[in-house]
């Protein structure tokens, strides 16, 4: 008995097979729509029988694409990072691509490295998941393949797509939802100099003034002010808080929980970003939540509309707010 091939099947083989021509089971495997169903179903039956795959990046050099595209992390720890890499996945699914991902780990010049490898794989075009992918890394590789950013940085280079979620919107939902409750001492603990958090700060201090309550507002330079401001007795003292993050919400909550403060008997809190730890955490956390897997595929359609040829756009999400039992009304 001779000894056992372990060639992988070809189209060659499964033309033989199928009595049909080599250029058919191409026609076949592919799903043209010139190939009668009754004989597609015949071929597919033998390349199934026979362990046939085809080859995608055969397919690739036919189409000059090579149906890869590459995701670049700000931070692959964060939970908003990762929860929009799977609205990219799910998308390239979808689509029938495939997803290379890189972690830039919170460093310019490690983005633009990786960047500078992932393009270098052939690649069709790469989404950047980062705050921080100002025009001075990534502007010059936008000449070269299709980047959409998801996030907001300082500055865009013209021909580079975005995705961002509505910064001042959501803040505007926390303040809303906070006075709705009765709170009028409302304060914001801020985040980062970045775009996204400036916006955020903005639009606190704006509600705060369409809403009458300008003479209560402050911006808080720290968790460590914001305990100096909770004296016991004092009528001037906040009853509210809108974090700049959820990041920042959490370790207030700590700090308060340390120092004896009932959240949200004392304090009212609410978050932005709706971390899963924000539903998991005691007291859970009223947060904004941004529609991260929605603005991941959103990045991948816009990706593969510049493929096709159209211009780079900017795209705007829209965030909700997540109510749960960090806010109360204010004790009286």
């Amino acid at each position: 008995m001779g000894a056992k091939s372990h060639r992988a099947p070809t189209l060659n083989d499964v033309a033989a097979e199928a009595g049909v021509s080599k250029s058919l089971v191409s026609l076949a495997v592919r799903g043209d729509v010139g190939v009668r169903p009754e004989t597609r179903t015949r071929i597919l039956d033998v390349a199934d029988r026979l362990g046939y795959h085809s080859n995608p990046w055969a397919r690739s050099l036919v189409r000059g694409r090579s149906q890869m595209i590459g995701v670049l992390l700000d931070d692959l720890r964060s939970g908003y990072h990762t929860d929009v890499v799977h609205g990219i996945e799910d998308e390239a699914e979808t689509n029938g691509m495939s997803v290379v991902m890189a972690d830039a780990r919170r460093d310019p010049a490690l983005l633009r490295t990786r960047l500078e490898r992932m393009i270098g794989l052939g690649l069709d075009g790469v989404v950047i998941v980062s705050g921080r992918a100002d025009s001075a890394p990534i502007g010059d590789f936008a000449r070269r393949v299709p980047l959409v950013v998801v996030g907001r940085p300082a500055e865009l280079s013209p021909g580079i797509g975005q995705v961002s979620n509505d910064d001042r919107a959501g803040m505007r939902l926390a303040v809303h939802h906070l006075a709705s409750l009765g709170h009028r001492r409302i304060v914001h603990l801020p985040g980062s100099p970045r775009p996204a958090a400036v916006a955020r700060r903005e639009a606190y201090l704006e509600t705060m003034r369409e809403l009458g309550l300008e003479d209560h507002a402050s911006v808080v330079p720290g968790i460590e002010s914001l305990l100096g401001m909770l004296a016991p007795g004092d009528a001037d003292a906040p009853t509210a808080v809108c974090c700049a993050t959820d990041r920042i919400a959490v370790e207030l909550i700590g700090e308060l929980s340390d120092a004896g403060v009932e959240v949200p008997g004392r304090l009212s809190i609410v978050g932005y970003d709706n971390i899963d730890f924000a539903a998991r955490m005691r007291p859970t956390l009223t947060s904004v939540d941004q529609p991260r897997r929605s603005m991941g595929s959103l990045a991948l359609r816009q990706l593969t509309d510049m493929l096709d040829g159209a211009d780079a756009r900017h795209e705007i999400a829209t965030p909700t707010l997540a109510i749960r039992r960090s806010t109360a009304a204010p004790e009286r």
